[in-house]
Parts: structure tokens; C-alpha cells; sequence
């Protein structure tokens, strides 16, 4: 039974190079380097590994026009579309679009006169390049700070509606937006707000949200509600961390609201007295060693009889701790008693067996 379904709210689907981005698209994730962009080898090392993680997407700052340079290699070495994240000058904005850039995060206001913005739109037109709008708490323009006396929703989505217009004026529908801000309850009133004014795809974000444990707290608060009223088209988890974290988040937190699925879900109790085997120990290895497997499964790991037989049965597969021996379940059936000293590498191989046996397996989407 399907206790939350989501109902997406209604957008233009734009394209960021071959990944579709809002209407009936799946919410895409993404990522940003934080390598030297003039350092090549060092970015496409980092963007392979967050492509391995499962981005659709990667984010590439382009500050300076060597780093054009940079980006035009960069962009050739990619397995998934690369955005460009470009600030004041129109002339990188150009440059990079020449070098096929899968979209260009600018804000229209922010790069010169309206000669600069229409060249840098014109250029976007004629290769089919989307142009991400993205506004932050952290840098809005001072008119805006004097007359709201701080960050607010209402201030944030003025920022962003100014680009907007710009881009309107232009004749120009295919961008996105967002409306980030560190607070999370100023980034999800603003975004709520954004949302009933304009049509295009939404870029969910809570920035600058603080290391892996907090920014996957804070970050996991402000996006799922947001979600779960069925706003955002893809999302960045921004963490001060690996950025390969931040995707594996950005699907946790997809996977929780049953958006989208991506690898193995992991059930297991916290353990008390009663387990019966390594339960920790074994979900921390498991995760680790079959961050390989992309199939979507649920796999449990209980620890005992208490809740442990419920929880296995439901799952593709599962063990139910016990003295010495835990009981093995596989599609809801028990099938067998495996020592728990042999239980990790037992478990590990029943898994992989079951993924190459089970190409069809996949649990529903939430969403309509």
C-alpha cells in the first residue's frame, strides 16, 4: 500500500544536455566540483566519481576565462552534462557556450548591460543551451537588503522575478531557478513562493547547510518538505564535504520519499541486547562494498526475533539475528540458517546473486 503519493507540481521540461529537467522527468541530482577548474585532470578525476555515485548532472564554477580554456576539455572528458557556473563577466558566458556548456548558470542582472545580457541569451538560443537563475540569501542586491532589512522569502523570489523578467523580455523560456538560502525555513518559504509564479523546472537547494552531519540534516528537512508538496525538478544536496556525499544523499533523500531509486535500501534496527549478530557492523560493510550495485532492492538486517521476521519478509531479502545462527529470507520466504560467523560474506554473495537473477526487480514510484 502506498501510504504518500506525491503529485508533482506541473512544469516546462527543459533539457540540460540529455537529462530532462521538470514536467514528467524524473527529479535529476547534482553535483559541484570544488577541484581548480584550470586543472584538468584533477576535475574530470572528481566529475567521474560523482557520475559513478549516480549524478545526472555536474556543476563546473568557470571563474576566469583560462578556466574557459580549462572548461572546454573538461566538457569533452564528461560522462554527464556539465553546467557552468559563471558570475559578472558575459564574455566567459560565451566563451563556454561556444565550448558546449549543457546550460549556463548566470543571473541575467548580474553580467553587464543588456547588449552583454542579449548576447549571452542569443548565444544560449542558438545552441539549445538552458540558463539557471540562481539567487542566494547571501548575495542579494543591496536595494533589496535595505528595503526588506534582511533575507526573507518575499526578497529572495523579487531577486529571482528580476531575472526572470529579464529573461521573459528576451523571449527566452528555457531556464531554471532557484532560491537558496542557509536558513531552512526562509529557503522553504521561498520556494514555495517561487513556485506559484512561474512555470519553469525549480533547482532545490539549501546552501552553505554545513558539514556531512548537518547538511544532511538540514538539507534533508528543508528539501523533503518541499518535496513531498511536489516542488523541485532536481536538486543539490551542498555539503562541506566529498561532493560524491552529496549525491549519495540527494538519493536518500529521493529514495525515503519514493521519488527515485538508485541501489540498495538498507533496513536495520539500532541493535540493543538482544542481537543476535553484528548488526552494525554488518549494514556499514555491506553499504560499503556494494556501492556498486545500482539495481533497486530493499535488503534487511535485524537483529532479532522481536521485529526481525516482519522486516525480512518484507524486504527482497533479509536475516533475522539470532544465537549463533540467523535465519535467512529471501522474497518473503525462509530459506535457511547461515552461522553468523559466515553471515557477511554469505549475505554479500546472496545479494549479488539475487541482483544478477533479478534484472526485472524494481519497487514502485510514489508519484503521480
Amino acid at each position: 500500500m502506498n501510504f504518500s503519493v506525491i503529485k508533482r507540481r506541473k512544469s516546462r521540461k527543459i533539457m540540460i544536455g540529455n537529462v530532462p529537467v521538470g514536467g514528467d522527468a524524473p527529479i535529476s541530482v547534482q553535483s559541484m566540483t570544488n577541484t581548480d577548474t584550470q586543472d584538468v585532470a584533477a576535475t574530470l578525476n572528481q566529475i567521474r566519481a560523482i557520475a559513478a555515485a549516480g549524478a545526472d548532472i555536474v556543476r563546473v564554477s568557470v571563474p576566469s576565462m583560462k578556466a574557459a580554456e580549462a572548461f572546454k576539455e573538461i566538457r569533452s572528458g564528461s560522462p554527464v552534462p556539465v553546467v557552468a557556473d559563471i558570475h559578472f563577466d558575459y564574455r566567459i558566458a560565451l566563451k563556454v557556450a561556444e565550448y558546449g556548456a549543457d546550460c549556463l548558470r548566470i543571473n541575467p542582472g548580474n553580467i553587464g548591460s543588456e547588449d552583454k545580457i542579449r548576447a549571452v541569451v542569443e548565444a544560449a538560443r542558438e545552441r539549445h543551451i538552458p540558463i539557471r537563475i540562481g539567487v542566494n540569501g547571501g548575495s542579494l542586491e543591496r536595494d533589496l537588503l535595505e528595503r526588506y532589512g534582511e533575507p526573507v522569502p518575499e526578497a529572495l523570489v523579487e531577486s529571482a522575478m528580476r531575472h526572470v523578467d529579464i529573461l521573459d523580455k528576451m523571449d527566452f523560456p528555457d531556464f531554471k531557478v532557484s532560491v537558496k538560502a542557509s536558513n531552512v525555513f526562509l529557503c522553504y518559504e521561498a520556494y514555495r513562493l517561487l513556485a506559484s509564479r512561474i512555470d519553469q523546472p525549480l533547482h532545490l537547494g539549501v546552501t552553505e547547510a554545513g558539514g556531512l552531519r548537518k547538511g544532511t540534516v538540514i538539507s534533508s528537512m528543508g528539501l523533503s518538505w518541499l518535496l513531498r508538496e511536489g516542488i523541485g525538478d532536481t536538486l543539490r544536496v551542498s555539503l562541506a564535504a566529498d561532493p560524491v556525499e552529496e549525491v549519495k544523499v540527494g538519493f536518500d533523500i529521493l529514495k525515503g520519499l519514493g521519488l527515485r531509486s538508485r541501489g540498495i535500501s538498507f533496513v536495520a534496527c539500532p541493535t540493543c541486547s538482544r542481537r543476535g549478530c553484528d548488526v552494525i557492523g554488518i549494514v556499514n560493510t555491506l553499504e560499503e562494498r556494494l556501492s556498486d550495485i545500482t539495481a533497486n532492492i530493499t535488503v534487511a538486517v535485524m537483529g532479532c526475533i522481536v521485529n526481525g521476521p516482519g522486516e525480512a519478509m518484507r524486504a527482497n531479502l533479509g536475516i533475522c539475528g539470532a544465537k549463533d545462527r540467523s535465519v535467512y529470507y529471501e522474497d518473503g520466504q525462509r530459506k535457511e540458517l547461515i552461522p553468523n560467523d559466515e553471515l557477511l560474506p554469505a549475505l554479500e554473495q546472496r545479494i549479488r546473486d539475487y541482483v544478477k537473477n533479478h534484472p526485472e526487480k524494481t519497487s514502485r514510484v510514489m508519484v503521480e
